[in-house]
């Protein structure tokens, strides 16, 4: 699945337009507590989350995660964004919840785990 194909998927607006949606991921996870991340979560390609903080990018940069799709309407700040960018990953916005969010990947193929 494409970055592009969350977007659809989700009915997302991508928040940093220079992203390249064609990038490839296989695996995702979805948390608000980024101790969990960090703890539990290995090889994930794309977080889901309802925490607006610099933490979640600087979480998602040191898990090697090339998405960050904020759910339930969460709209980052400007200073999230532009970190983020600096970073090389994608940011988006849905309003689903994290649960549909998640299970509407999970039906497209992506898939996540725990180590």
């Amino acid at each position: 699945m494409t970055i592009s194909q969350i977007l659809e998927t989700l009915n997302a607006q991508l928040l940093t337009p220079n992203a390249d949606c064609e990038r490839e991921v296989h695996t995702a996870c979805g948390s608000d507590m980024m101790s969990d991340v960090l703890a539990y979560v290995k090889d994930q390609a794309v977080l889901l989350t309802g925490l607006n903080n610099p933490q979640v990018v600087r979480t998602a940069d040191m898990m090697d995660m090339v998405c960050i799709v904020f759910v339930r309407g969460k709209r980052p700040d400007q200073a999230l964004l532009s970190l983020a960018q600096t970073r090389g990953i994608a940011v988006m916005a849905t309003d689903l919840t994290m649960f549909t969010a998640c299970g509407l990947l999970y039906a497209k193929g992506l898939r996540g785990g725990v180590d």
